[in-house]
């Protein structure tokens, strides 16, 4: 096994300044884009990260985006006239019944990602569902059995797999050159981050949970992602609600309801136990009184070496002569960024037929994880994971 400490120097040299075509190899398994008719997107929901994935779609050629939907029509109106987009359609169901429509982005609120999905994947269509994949692991299970009779792509966007650092780390992984990774840190940590309170945001019915399903998920799925993918076998976790009861700790994301309700948990913590003898150590909050820059972050510790992101900083690290040897990640000037990688990732599956990176059972995978954090919180017991989905 090749240690970190004897890739540092090409490390060093080279500082991870991938180039479009290098990036396409990697992370797409060397499949290259040929000439051919663009994908016919429609985008399932107007809001703020609809309008995300209509703005990346507008940089990636291999795609147009050909109708949008909201259940507030206006709102779907004002996005088509923004980004030139030919259709507006007043259901989704009008939408997915268009048989020129491919693929669909579903960018809508929890509750109703695993109705809508399953019902593209009936309707023939490829998909792209927000994260997280669904509210509970129930209606997980319902998209993954959706998935399989359709044999329809389904992609999950986490972004943060798509960032240039994490990108850098997962080769040095996959080399072997961190060793035996025996311990994962991760977390994000907001002071006072509370998003849309007394909307759907903080409405357990609606949206599955409050920083563990919203942040969590992606700390999650990102950090056994570079682990190498490790099977998930129990979680011990506790949940908290001490600032958002009181409307405290409120973010500036979204507009508040003070007429709504707020009955989800503020701050998480958990410690994941994986089938390779690991162990991932889990907090993520909207409001705590706490020190932060209020940034993702992932730690890994390796028997030969170690990694470190915290968000758009990285580093690896190792000792050579019982000196530290370290090696700062950079992110290129001109890097077209995480969700245009992840879009053409997404194309490419359609065209091949390949499972994608983030695939449904990476969502499965979380939501069985996330539900155990809420039941061993709700018990106060070590929850041992049942797989009933392989």
């Amino acid at each position: 096994m090749t240690s970190l400490s004897d890739r540092l120097a090409v490390a060093g040299k080279d500082k991870h300044n991938y180039n479009k075509k290098d990036c396409n190899q990697t992370c797409f398994g060397g499949i290259q884009m040929t000439e051919r008719k663009p994908i016919r997107i429609g985008i399932i929901g107007s809001g703020n990260i609809g309008n995300v994935h209509m703005e990346v779609l507008k940089k990636v050629p291999e795609a147009e985006i050909a109708a949008v939907t909201d259940v507030y029509l206006p709102l779907a109106e004002a996005r088509a006239k923004e980004h030139n987009i030919e259709r507006v359609y007043e259901s989704t169901d009008k939408l997915l019944a268009d048989p020129s429509i491919d693929a669909v982005v579903i960018a809508v609120s929890n509750e109703w990602h695993a109705p809508i999905a399953i019902q593209a994947l009936e309707a023939g269509k490829h998909v792209m569902l927000e994260k997280p994949m669904a509210i509970n692991l129930e209606s997980a299970r319902q998209i993954v059995e959706a998935e399989r009779k359709a044999g329809k792509v389904l992609m999950i966007p986490h972004q943060l797999r798509w960032e240039v650092l994490s990108q850098a780390v997962k080769q040095q992984v996959d080399k072997g050159a961190l060793g035996h990774i025996y311990h994962a840190k991760a977390g994000w940590m907001r002071r006072k981050g509370i998003p849309g309170w007394g909307t759907w945001f903080t409405q357990m019915g609606k949206s599955g949970g409050g920083p563990l399903i919203d942040l969590g998920v992606h700390m999650l799925d990102l950090s056994l992602y570079l682990m190498g993918n490790p099977k998930p076998v129990s979680v011990y976790g506790a949940t908290y609600a001490e600032f958002g009861p009181r409307k405290k700790g409120i973010g500036s994301w979204g507009t508040p309801n003070w007429d709504g309700q707020y009955d989800v948990e503020d701050l998480a913590t958990a410690l994941i136990k994986l089938d390779n003898g690991a162990t991932l150590s889990l907090d993520v909050s909207w409001a705590a009184l706490i020190e932060t820059d209020s940034q993702p972050y992932v730690h890994l510790l390796g028997s030969e070496g170690g990694a470190s992101i915290r968000g758009n900083k990285g580093k690896l690290l190792a000792e050579i002569f019982d000196r530290q040897a370290d090696v700062d990640l950079t992110i290129p000037e001109l890097d077209e960024g995480p969700r245009v990688r992840m879009m053409r990732h997404f194309l490419s599956c359609i065209e091949s037929g390949q499972q994608p990176i983030t695939s449904v059972m990476t969502g499965y995978t979380n939501n069985l994880i996330l539900d155990a954090i809420y039941q061993s919180s709700q018990t106060g017991n070590e929850v041992k994971l049942n797989w009933d989905i392989e």
